[in-house]
């Protein structure tokens, strides 16, 4: 009986067979090289060459100093832990409008325990911090307890905050703060201040999480389709206050950095973080990751915002215009999401479609 010898199938490969998979495999890897450095896919990056190269040849004197960016580097690092913050919930498939308010109420509550109340440094950011993530874990409650919708929810809660935030300083600012607090924000590490690595740590730290662990997982299941989510046993509910709370408390640690770069308590800085938050979160969804909201995508787009104001301030714009700049980027970022996600559904379907045709043998 002859027995069946069994052959590698690379050794039956012809020449030609090789030539054509070894082509395949080059033009594979030269589409997605493609897709990682596409417009759609990058646009942030392109975007802050072009504003650099505007800026660099309208106010060089200015623009180009070590200073200039220095400081941006560390101003913008309070933004961009907002930011991160704000993601998160975004991830989930919620809103957090109190973002603003949080980050305000935290730095005046870390001031307040500090200057009237004598609390040592450390147990008093530890309380605001804890303050922050009850007041996400509240606004979590109204969503999944109160069947409130997350926008009215935390709108609601932000309205709540400021008369908190106004109560406790009685509208005034909170001076006369510790030299060792203002330390925290203002010592330097490699040049730049230390808010800048405490977001850059806080950046892994929250981009482990959400693309390498479980929880990660159940966020964007939660934010993808949340009954769907639920059906496949994720406990939709604890990621809804689970969101909530950690945008709380990473909004807390901003307004403490705030109060401490500031060395005061001032009740009126919280809000004007929420609108380059959620640009920033818009925006960063359409880099990277195909229309997620992702961690370094959020980054990015918070400092290519940041260099397109400091541009336009160094070269004499009104002071109007950080506004009206964050606020065109958030339309033209929200409009870009949802076109990717668009984009997303659609190829989605058209490969079930592709599918059930090769499976039908059409």
């Amino acid at each position: 009986m002859m027995h069946e010898t069994a052959v590698d199938p690379e050794v039956m490969a012809t020449p030609a067979d090789a030539v054509i998979r070894r082509g395949y495999v080059e033009k594979t890897l030269l589409q997605r090289a493609l897709h990682v450095a596409s417009f759609r896919n990058v646009s942030a990056i392109y975007i802050f060459v072009a504003l650099f190269i505007i800026f660099s040849i309208w106010v060089p004197s200015t623009f180009l100093t070590a200073g200039v960016w220095k400081s941006m580097l560390a101003g913008q690092a309070l933004v961009a832990i907002t930011a991160i913050a704000v993601a998160i919930p975004l991830a989930a498939g919620l809103f957090d409008l109190a973002v603003g308010a949080e980050v305000g109420i935290a730095g005046i509550l870390v001031a307040w325990l500090l200057h009237d109340q004598g609390v040592p440094i450390l147990p008093a950011i530890l309380l605001a911090v804890l303050a922050g993530a009850v007041v996400g874990s509240v606004s979590g409650l109204l969503v999944v307890r109160g069947r409130i919708d997350s926008f009215i929810a935390t709108l609601g809660m932000s309205s709540v905050l400021l008369a908190l935030t106004d109560w406790i300083s009685s509208n005034e600012q909170i001076l006369g703060l510790s030299p060792h607090f203002q330390n925290i924000a203002t010592t330097t590490f490699f040049g730049l201040a230390l808010p800048f690595w405490f977001m850059l740590a806080l950046g892994v730290v929250v981009w482990y999480v959400l693309e390498r662990t479980p929880v990660g997982r159940r966020v964007y299941a939660t934010g993808g389709n949340i009954n769907s989510a639920r059906l496949s046993g994720v406990k939709t509910s604890y990621v809804v206050v689970g969101a909530l709370a950690a945008c709380g408390a990473l909004a807390a640690l901003a307004g403490i950095l705030q109060t401490s770069l500031t060395a005061t308590g001032d009740p009126t800085v919280g809000p004007g973080f929420l609108l380059p938050a959620y640009a920033a979160a818009f925006l960063g969804s359409t880099q990277f990751r195909g229309g997620r909201y992702n961690v370094w995508g959020t980054v990015v787009a918070v400092y290519v915002l940041a260099t397109g104001v400091t541009g336009l301030q160094l070269a004499g714009a009104p002071v109007w215009i950080p506004n009206l700049f964050n606020g065109l980027a958030l339309l033209i970022a929200v409009a870009m999401a949802s076109a990717g996600r668009a984009r997303t559904r659609t190829l989605a379907i058209r490969r079930v479609i592709r599918r059930g045709r090769v499976s039908r043998g059409d």
